[in-house]
This record gives structure tokens, C-alpha cells and sequence, in this order.
């Protein structure tokens, strides 16, 4: 290369991997998303390792193992994205890259910096004090005096849908894709970029606009999946935000068209800057990775949000997008669709590995660029998944994929299930208890004690895990070692 790339970085947050049309959902409508998914290589297999919003992004931001972070969830024992080490606008940075980062970040302090230049916020209402307001909060106050992206009354985490309530331009999804449009015109431009573009959406409220709204509305949606052993969850709960409860068919529909508006509105905020980036004559040596946090259950085996190792929880989109000469070097064709099982902790060295920048030491990640180019090249295994006590201590849960078969045991009491996704992707049927699945059964468990071995943590004797009852949920000493080297 005879200069380096620009990387524009797309998240979402909440997206489950079966919400765009180049992954074979023929409801929704996500035209842009998936012209750039045929241009790149797209991960069939790709999971979050801690499916809820703070641990993901700190894999993702330092390419480490959640065990490494030290954040396993959101719950007990678990602390905020705090003194973050080595990450990735960080060695971009180092490298020369002017980066920006526009949107949701989800980090403590809110306004750290965490490797980049500048950041502009849309936090999604959260603040840390009273008189701490995102970037996005403070402009829609001076446009619409009085106003807040949830005066319409759905609340962060509610499974209710309704549309948005002021203009479109003042939606925080159109928001961050103008801001995003603003930093490619008053870059450095004797330098490379790193624009990490952050929606917040569609995690809830699913407040599309309201034609989008009235799109789906009007549409066959799919019904949710309901698993052989989902009857647990088949409860009756009243609270908009439960995480767990049978609803009427109505409200799954109702809930699923404000899902699939908002994801459509970021498909056309995403054509928005793509199309300035062609402008600009910028496409063309840009990387483009596109990717989510986690998923969003949506109803299925009567859960909602996220935090689960099911499918519509951890599995997510994950693309790379990928300049002539960087492909050409790597022997990378466009229209790759790879079966190795991948993780967000991987995005990290993939993207320094691309920019020909050296990858830190301290990353567990690995650069997915030689598998694009050889899908016989060494690999692992499997994605190694967890996620410690949220919205109730029966969901503290371990995981293991290889993309084929899913095994996931629960801490507190020690239940399994097993799930061969080739021939049930939807996990509608658990083998846990078929004994000609017994030989599975017992691989996936060697393989999670191996783990846990290794990490000398308490939860294993004589080669079999230990449940915790209840016991203390699993905390990492890396958190607090990391805070006491920043004298926090």
C-alpha cells in the first residue's frame, strides 16, 4: 500500500445477526447494508462473548476476552467500561489516524476518550450527573426547547413500539449520521481517519418514523421461535420492560415493526454517509466494518433484550469491507461468506492487521484476514461466551459455539442445553437430555473445564464444573488489578 487506509466503523446496538436481507431475512429492508455486505466478507458465525451493551464494547474496544476486561455483565460484582488499556482509536492514533468516534460509546467517565481525538455522544438518555447532558440531548434542547428523545413515553428498555415524535432530522439516528457526514468534511486531511459511527438504535425505544412504522406494520413479519424447554418463561408480566413473559401476538407484532423500522432508518442513514464518503472520492481506500454489540430476543422462547447465549441474544452481523490493494495482498475475494467462528474481540486486530499497523500484546482477538484468505487456515475452535447475573441469578450462563453446535451450561444451578444449529438454527429443540448426544454433551464440557482451569477461578473439582447455588456470582480480578494500575 502505498498509503493507509481509512476505516469508517459502523455499530449498532442491539441488532440481531438475522435483521438484513443479505443474511436472508426477506421482511426487512436494509438495501445499503446489504450492498456493502456483497462487496466485503460477510461472518455467518459471528458472537458477542457478553451479550449486553458495556461488556461487549469493552472486548471490542481492546480486542481482549471479557475475562481480561474483567467486566463479565452488567450485573453483581461488575463494574462500568473504566480505564480502558491499549485500545483500538488508541494505536490508530499512535499510528497517525485522526479519529472521532460519533455516538454511543458507553464508557465511565462518560466523556473518556478512550484512544480518540474527539468524541460526540448520543447516549441514549443515560447521564452520569444531573447536569451532564450527551452532545445529541444538548442540540435537540436548543432545537425543540423542552424536548427529550424519550418525551414520547416508551421508555429504554420497553418491548412497546410507537413512532417517532418530532421531525426526523432531530431523531438521534439521522443525528449521528450527520454528525458523522460533518467529521469527513472538517477532517485532517493530510492524515488517515478513524470514524467510529455508533448508533444507539435499534436497541429500544423502537421509535422509527413514522412511515417506517406503518412499513412493517403492514407486513408478514416472522412469529417468534419457541423452544421445547421455553415453557419456564412462558410467565405473565405486566411491566413494559420485563425480560422475560408471554405476550399477546398483537404486541410481538407491534414490538417486531418498531425493531425492523428503526433498522431500516439506520440502513438509510448509513446510505447517507456512504454516499458523501463517494463524494468525497474517499470509498475507495476506505475499510468498512459493520457490526453489533448483541441481538435482541424480540419474543423468542417468550425472552426479550439481551444478556442470553440464545441465537437472537449473542449471535450478531459482523461484515469487513476491504480496499483493491489490501485484498490483493491478502488473496481476499469480495463476496466471501466465512464459516469461522468469530467474535468481536476480533475486530480489533483485523482492522490494525488491515491498516498494516502492529497489533498490542495484550489483545485476545484475532485478525480474521488470513481465514478470509484461506478458510482452511488454523482457527479455534469455538467462541467462548458468558454473561454473570443481570435481570435474574437462574440466567448467570457460560457458552460454547462453533457456529454448528451451541452448548450452554448455567452457573447457578448447572443446566445444560445443547443445540445443533445446522439442523435446528433456531434452538427450538434441546439435546441435552438425547443420549445419542452424549458424546457432544461431554466434548462441550472438557472444553468449558479447560477454560475454567486455566482461569484457577473455584468453579471447577475433579474435572467437572461446580454450580455456584447461591454463591457469589463469578467476579474477574483483572477489573480491579486494571483500576489499581490507574490508581482509581
Amino acid at each position: 500500500m502505498t498509503e493507509r487506509p481509512n476505516v469508517w466503523f459502523v455499530m449498532t446496538d442491539q441488532q440481531r445477526w438475522d435483521s438484513m436481507g443479505y443474511a436472508g431475512n426477506t421482511v426487512v429492508e436494509t438495501p445499503n447494508l446489504d450492498q456493502l455486505a456483497s462487496e466485503g466478507s460477510w461472518f455467518e458465525h459471528a458472537y458477542s462473548a457478553t451479550p449486553s451493551c458495556i461488556p461487549a464494547r469493552a472486548s471490542l474496544m481492546t480486542g481482549q476476552d471479557p475475562w481480561h476486561t474483567g467486566i463479565l455483565g452488567m450485573g453483581e460484582g461488575q463494574g462500568p467500561a473504566q480505564c480502558l488499556e491499549n485500545t483500538l482509536p488508541e494505536s490508530l492514533a499512535r499510528a497517525g489516524y485522526h479519529t472521532q468516534a460519533v455516538g454511543k460509546l458507553h464508557v465511565h467517565p462518560q466523556r473518556d476518550l478512550i484512544g480518540f481525538h474527539h468524541t460526540v455522544l448520543d447516549e441514549c438518555g443515560r447521564r452520569e450527573h444531573p447536569d451532564t447532558l450527551s452532545d445529541y440531548d444538548r442540540w435537540l434542547q436548543r432545537e425543540v426547547p423542552d424536548a427529550s428523545a424519550d418525551s414520547h413515553g416508551v421508555g429504554w428498555n420497553s418491548l412497546h413500539s410507537r413512532a417517532w415524535h418530532l421531525a426526523e432530522r432531530q431523531h438521534p439516528t439521522y443525528w449521528t449520521a450527520t454528525e458523522s457526514i460533518d467529521f469527513l468534511r472538517r477532517r485532517d486531511p493530510s492524515k488517515p481517519f478513524f470514524l467510529m459511527t455508533s448508533f444507539a438504535r435499534p436497541h429500544s425505544p423502537y421509535d422509527p418514523p413514522e412511515p417506517l412504522l406503518n412499513q412493517y406494520l403492514d407486513a408478514d413479519l416472522p412469529e417468534p421461535w419457541i423452544g421445547d424447554w421455553a415453557a419456564a418463561h412462558a410467565v405473565t408480566s405486566w411491566a413494559p420492560d420485563a425480560w422475560r413473559g408471554v405476550r399477546s401476538a398483537e404486541q410481538v407484532r407491534r414490538s417486531r415493526a418498531g425493531y425492523y423500522g428503526t433498522i431500516t432508518h439506520i440502513d438509510q442513514q448509513i446510505g447517507r454517509i456512504r454516499f458523501n464518503l463517494a463524494r468525497q472520492g474517499l470509498l475507495e481506500n476506505t475499510i468498512i466494518v459493520f457490526t453489533s454489540d448483541h441481538g435482541d430476543m424480540q419474543g423468542d422462547h417468550h425472552l426479550w433484550r439481551k444478556t442470553y447465549a440464545y441465537e437472537g441474544s449473542a449471535h450478531i452481523p459482523l461484515f469487513v469491507v476491504l480496499p483493491q490493494a489490501i485484498r490483493e495482498q491478502f488473496g481476499i475475494e469480495p463476496g466471501t461468506r466465512s464459516e469461522a467462528p468469530v467474535c468481536l474481540q476480533d475486530v480489533m486486530p483485523t482492522i490494525l492487521e488491515a491498516c498494516g499497523i502492529e497489533v498490542p500484546e495484550s489483545v485476545d482477538g484475532r485478525s480474521v484476514l488470513p481465514v478470509l484468505a484461506d478458510p482452511g487456515a488454523p482457527w479455534r475452535e469455538a467462541v467462548h461466551g458468558e454473561h454473570s447475573t443481570c435481570y435474574d441469578a437462574s440466567q448467570e450462563m457460560q457458552y460454547l459455539t462453533d457456529g454448528k453446535q451451541k452448548y450452554i451450561w448455567f452457573a447457578q444451578d448447572g443446566a445444560e442445553r445443547l443445540f445443533d444449529l445446522v439442523n435446528d438454527p433456531h434452538e427450538e429443540r434441546d439435546l441435552a437430555a438425547d443420549q445419542a448426544h452424549t458424546d457432544a454433551l461431554e466434548h462441550w464440557r472438557r472444553r468449558l473445564v479447560e477454560i475454567f482451569e486455566a482461569r484457577d477461578c473455584g468453579w471447577t473439582e475433579n474435572g467437572r464444573m461446580i454450580p455456584r447455588g447461591d454463591g457469589p456470582p463469578l467476579v474477574s480480578p483483572h477489573y480491579a488489578q486494571r483500576l489499581a494500575r490507574h490508581g482509581v
